[in-house]
């Protein structure tokens, strides 16, 4: 393939080329990170990673330790996901095989294209808090599929014990806080979340505080002894009820009827490495392919190491064109025709040349893959990586939308409702929460499953797992496991520096690019001289990754942009 040199090339010593990368920026605080021969988990919470960690010691293997932490960040870390949202799962097996296991929400029976619609307008909060913004929750069915896939233990004891943390309580982290704080005002409007999440005169807990939620332990314990109870059983009847009252839509059929599915994952590369993604209804697998396959274009290691603007001039130029395409191409797939030629090499090269290296290009609609008719792919968030000695890796990224959700708890269970529908494009050219903009393919349709952002990867080597990376952040996840995979392997950083490295993100609408705080200024002003409307953001995104070494250890990573935990054995 011909590379667009940005630069002529000049041969530098690795350590000094490392050394260079770092040191112009005003980093963050170094990654957390963890060494293990039989395993490693990494999460943004301590208690969840050390629920990984004890079901290893149990005799469990990955599958098992993802999981175990994905049911306690439900309890420890509920404004970003739990039992009443959703999640994908990226699993590759000791034997090679790769599993897909899509655990995206769905709209309900009775759900239409125009049910945001008030008066031939969208009405926002209609999608994004309430009754009518649930989507039917996917994360439990598929969390039970994937321990039915090769994992050693069951579920029971890894709800149990999340169970005892919820009962006992645990304390509030700086994260929790900010996220009760902010979000004060409109918990207060709803009954059972205030009760819940708020203290008795509806003040927020603050860090370091202890928070208690009995309801959500009885919750997990009947799961535990009734795995029927939550799809087939009471909690199903009961959210039909409080729908009923509530003029929502769900009901108890919904429940019953929702399967999560095994989907085949995307296979792609980048340079030597083979890339291993999410295919639709997330965009994530697409389009963290479909930037890469734009970036193989151009010599982005000699950028780095000469005129690092150019180089996130080009990567930030890729974002946009990938994200143009988003807005007409992706959706469920199977509901809607997405086409495969969106990762192709050629379309790839295409969109490259349509890249100014010393200007930002115009990119007023979405481009054109080839044989779209024809060749289509079948019919706030968090995100968990395990991996063992034997060969198990596993990426989770698991969510329920928004900050809390629909803020909706039926009472009595504890179990905070996603606000997932949101999603969905309300209506063509109208913003989601994230600012995102959608079109007829990611339209509201019963049983569908809404267009998502998250892009659980995993990278090889030679077929043989190297590292594997995942992030949290609405549209911001695409962006920031592509950031992480091009700092690490076209800016030879280790995998630790690229994740801690001040990151960029464009989605082309709003047409604005999106830097970190601690990017340099120099940096900053050159990519502004470029013609970038800059905006600054205190964080980007949240990422966690697993790497293997040479010497075949495995070393956890935890973004130390929140206070997460990296632990091996």
């Amino acid at each position: 393939m011909t590379k667009n040199n940005l630069h002529p090339t000049v041969s530098f010593p690795i350590a000094a080329v490392i050394c260079l990368v770092v040191t112009i920026f005003q980093q963050p605080a170094f990654a957390d990170t963890a060494t293990g021969q039989r395993g490693v988990i990494a999460t943004v919470h301590p208690a969840a990673s050390e629920a990984g960690r004890n079901a290893f010691e149990q005799g469990g293997n990955a599958i098992d330790a993802a999981i175990a932490a994905a049911v306690t960040l439900g309890v420890v870390d509920g404004h970003n996901s739990g039992l009443g949202g959703g999640c994908l799962i990226l699993i590759r097996r000791v034997d090679g095989t790769l599993l897909a296991i899509d655990g995206r929400e769905t709209a309900p029976e009775s759900a239409t294209r125009d049910m945001y619609v008030r008066d031939g307008v969208a009405v926002p909060t209609l999608s994004q808090d309430g009754a009518l913004a649930i989507g039917v929750p996917g994360a439990l069915a598929a969390y039970q599929k994937a321990m039915k896939s090769g994992a050693k233990l069951t579920l029971k004891p890894h709800l149990l014990a999340a169970a005892e943390i919820a009962e006992n309580g645990f304390k509030v982290d700086s994260n929790f806080a900010r996220n009760i704080r902010e979000n004060r005002d409109l918990i207060a409007m709803f009954p059972e979340a205030s009760r819940i999440l708020l203290k008795p005169d509806t003040s927020a807990y603050v860090e370091g505080e202890i928070l208690r939620m009995p309801d959500l332990a009885k919750s997990y314990r009947r799961i535990a002894e009734d795995e029927d109870w939550f799809y087939k059983g009471d909690y199903a009847e009961q959210v039909e009820r409080w729908m009923r009252s509530n003029d929502g839509q769900i009901t108890a059929e919904d429940f019953s009827s929702y399967q999560p599915i095994q989907r085949e994952p995307i296979l792609t590369s980048y340079r030597d490495y083979q890339i291993v993604g999410f295919p639709p209804p997330t965009s994530g697998g697409v389009q963290v392919a479909q930037i890469l396959n734009i970036l193989e274009n151009f010599d982005l290691a000699d950028s780095f190491k000469h005129r690092p603007a150019e180089a996130y001039h080009v990567i930030a130029e890729a974002m946009k064109l990938s994200f143009a395409d988003r807005t007409r191409w992706l959706g469920d797939a199977d509901f809607t025709p997405v086409p495969r030629g969106l990762i192709s090499k050629d379309y790839a090269s295409q969109l490259a040349k349509r890249i100014k290296r010393h200007a930002v290009s115009s990119v007023d609609t979405n481009g054109t893959p080839p044989n779209w008719t024809t060749d289509v792919f079948q019919k706030h968030t968090t995100h968990i990586t395990a991996a063992d000695a034997e060969g198990n890796w596993v990426a989770i990224t698991a969510t329920i939308n928004t900050s809390f959700g629909s803020k909706i708890i039926i009472p009595g269970t504890g179990i905070v409702l996603n606000n997932t529908l949101d999603d969905f494009s309300a209506q063509p050219g109208v913003p989601n929460a994230f600012g995102m903009i959608g079109g007829d393919a990611n339209a509201v349709e019963a049983k569908k499953r809404p267009l998502s952002a998250m892009s659980p990867t995993i990278v090889l080597k030679n077929g043989e797992p190297v590292f594997t990376v995942g992030a949290a952040g609405g549209p911001k996840i695409i962006t920031q496991v592509v950031m992480a995979i091009v700092h690490h392997l076209d800016g030879k950083l280790s995998l630790a520096d690229a994740i801690r490295h001040p990151r960029l993100h464009h989605q082309w609408l709003p047409n604005k690019l999106c830097i970190e705080k601690s990017f340099d200024a120099g940096i900053r002003k050159e990519l502004s001289e470029l013609g970038h409307d800059i905006e600054e953001l205190e964080t980007a995104a949240i990422v966690q990754a697993i790497q293997r070494t040479d010497d075949n250890d495995l070393i956890g990573i935890s973004d130390p942009r929140v206070p997460g935990k990296a632990i091996g054995l």
